[in-house]
C-alpha cells in the first residue's frame, strides 16, 4: 500500500489535473463529465470517453471482473460501486487506492512500483517531466509503457503539462517538455515479487 506522503505532491497534482478536476468535491460521479460522455456516445455511435472519475477507476480497479466491456450496464455499476467507495471511505483512502492500484503496464500496478521499475527511483522523488509521464500511464499501460514506446509516452505526456501550465508555471512546463522519456527494461527481479503478490490476491488460502 501506498501513503499519500510517500508519494511527490507533483505526481498527486498532475494525476488530479488530468484524470479527474474535481475529485475532492463530486460524490463519487461527475454529472457533467457524464452527460458529455453521453452526448459523444450518441454522436458517435460508440462510447469515446467513459466520463470516468477517479473514484469510478478504483472501483473497476477493485473489480476488473465486474466491468470486462465498456458497456452501459458496466457503466452504470461502475457508478453505484463508485458512490459506495465515497460514502464508506474518505478522499485520501480513495486517491491512496489509486496510488496502489493503477495499471502502470506489464505488471506493474501503483506508481511507486512504476517508479522504482521504469525510473530506478522513489515516487517521492519525481521530476516535474516524471511525474507527468507516470501520471497518464493509467490510460493505456500497454500503449505508453515508456521502456518500450518512448515518443508515444512522451506525446501523452506533453498532453497532462500542458494542463498544469496553470499550477506549475510556464517556466517548470517548459523545462519539463525538454526532459527526455528514458525509462529502464523492467527486469525479471522485479517481476518475481509483483507476480506473487497477484498470486496470493488471487489464492488467499
Amino acid at each position: 500500500p501506498v501513503r499519500l506522503e510517500e508519494v511527490s505532491p507533483r505526481y498527486v497534482e498532475a494525476v488530479l489535473a488530468y484524470e479527474d478536476t474535481w475529485f475532492r468535491w463530486h460524490p463519487g460521479v461527475n454529472p457533467v463529465a457524464l452527460l458529455r460522455a453521453a452526448v459523444q456516445w450518441v454522436w458517435h455511435g460508440r462510447i469515446v470517453s467513459g466520463g470516468s472519475t477517479l473514484t469510478m477507476q478504483v472501483a473497476r480497479m477493485l473489480e476488473p471482473a465486474a466491468y470486462p466491456k465498456r458497456t452501459l450496464g458496466a457503466k452504470l455499476r461502475q457508478i453505484v460501486r463508485a458512490v459506495q467507495l465515497e460514502v464508506r471511505l474518505s478522499k485520501r483512502e480513495i486517491l491512496e487506492l489509486y496510488l496502489t492500484y493503477a495499471p502502470m503496464g506489464g505488471v506493474l500496478e501503483g506508481v511507486e512500483a512504476a517508479s522504482r521499475g521504469y525510473l530506478g527511483k522513489s515516487s517521492l522523488s519525481l521530476s516535474h517531466g516524471e511525474a507527468a509521464l507516470l501520471a497518464v500511464l493509467p490510460q493505456a499501460p500497454s500503449r505508453l509503457r515508456p521502456d518500450r514506446y518512448p515518443e508515444r509516452a512522451r506525446t501523452a505526456r506533453d498532453k497532462v503539462l500542458e494542463r498544469l501550465v496553470g499550477r506549475w508555471g510556464e517556466a517548470a512546463v517548459r523545462d519539463a517538455r525538454q526532459e527526455p522519456v528514458i525509462a529502464q527494461t523492467l527486469r525479471e527481479p522485479l517481476f518475481a515479487p509483483l507476480f506473487a503478490d497477484r498470486v496470493r490476491k488471487l489464492h488467499p488460502h
